[in-house]
């Protein structure tokens, strides 16, 4: 297998189709019922589980899109709501407390912006780590003081503390892994992905997937593996067409069939976000020359569209207008 372990940042495969997958709230239902202990979950009213989405995430936040936040209220219809916070690593990260605390301040200042009173109480965040990495989480390291030396017992006063909760891939048979059948799936995926036989592991992993395509939205939950595959393994390693043949034997031969075409629809869509980015880049060296002291403000607004023609008038915009105001006005209206 390529190292697919330093494939990281937003834009990766990995957190793609985390976030996906877990949009869905019975997905995100069933991961929080697998994932947390079970004396967390009885405080939880799991019907009521929403996401937060766009609405709780702040625009300098945007590009930490793999983080999801959920909100669930109480079992016992106590005041107040607790956040799921769902984080995901396909490597180790030491200092990874600190990405999860900086998350954990701004959801708690939004909290207050949001209910617009300055005696508000804060809400609970449960950070949950999803992690699949080549090797086991190291032991130990889930809480703030695991990064601190120095007589840490003695100054704990002086220290905030909190822990993560591990949902650590590593130490879980397939057996293990329970929940929705997209749930599994995804598990399953990030479990085995490193693994040199991978491909042979792939069938069973397809074949949790028959069932779904029985539903109206079956060949998109096919889609979604499809997308993932795609771009975590090379066509050398394993050839669209095995996965097709893989496809057809542990689901059906229409499904085989609908792989050909998903592949099309991947290599045009692999073209144009080749011209967005090239587009992207070209507009970043003009905001650059042009207006030097806003590029980073700019580009997070530029970065947002993923329209061809809407780029293009944006590039041609940087010749024209007159000043900053006169372009970010443009951008506004993106």
């Amino acid at each position: 297998m390529t190292d697919k372990e330093n494939t990281i940042g937003v834009n990766n495969p990995h957190d793609k189709v985390f976030r996906e997958n877990y949009l869905d709230p019975d997905n995100a239902r069933s991961l929080i019922i697998n994932a947390l202990p079970e004396r967390v979950v009885k405080l939880m009213d799991l019907s009521t589980l929403e996401i937060c989405k766009d609405s709780f995430i702040e625009a300098d936040l945007s590009d930490y899109y793999s983080d999801m936040l959920y909100r669930v209220k109480f079992r016992d219809g106590s005041a107040g709501s607790v956040y799921v916070l769902f984080e995901h690593k396909s490597y180790y990260d030491k200092y990874v407390h600190l990405q999860l605390l900086e998350y954990m301040v701004k959801i708690w200042r939004l909290h207050i912006k949001h209910n617009n009173e300055d005696s508000v109480s804060l809400p609970i965040v449960i950070p949950l780590l999803i992690c699949h990495g080549r090797r086991q989480w190291p032991k130990n390291t889930v809480r703030f003081t695991s990064l601190l030396t120095g007589p840490v017992g003695e100054l704990s006063g002086y220290i905030p503390d909190f822990g993560f909760e591990l949902y650590d891939l590593f130490h879980f048979s397939d057996d293990e892994i329970k929940g929705t059948i997209m749930n599994r799936v995804v598990m399953l995926l990030f479990k085995h992905v490193f693994d040199p036989d991978f491909q042979h592991k792939l069938p069973d992993i397809l074949s949790l997937l028959k069932t779904l395509m029985k539903k109206e939205t079956g060949m998109q939950y096919l889609e979604t593996v499809l997308r993932y595959l795609t771009s975590v393994v090379s066509e050398d390693e394993l050839s669209l067409e095995q996965i097709k043949d893989m496809v057809e034997q542990v689901i059906s031969k229409e499904a085989g069939e609908y792989i050909m075409t998903l592949a099309e629809k991947l290599r045009n869509e692999g073209e144009i976000r080749g011209e967005i980015r090239g587009l992207k880049e070209g507009i970043e060296i003009g905001i650059t020359l042009k207006f030097p002291g806003d590029i980073d403000m700019m580009m997070v607004m530029v970065n947002k569209i993923e329209d061809l023609d809407t780029l293009n008038k944006v590039k041609e915009a940087i010749k024209t207008t007159k000043d900053k105001a006169e372009f970010l006005s443009l951008l506004k209206r993106r």
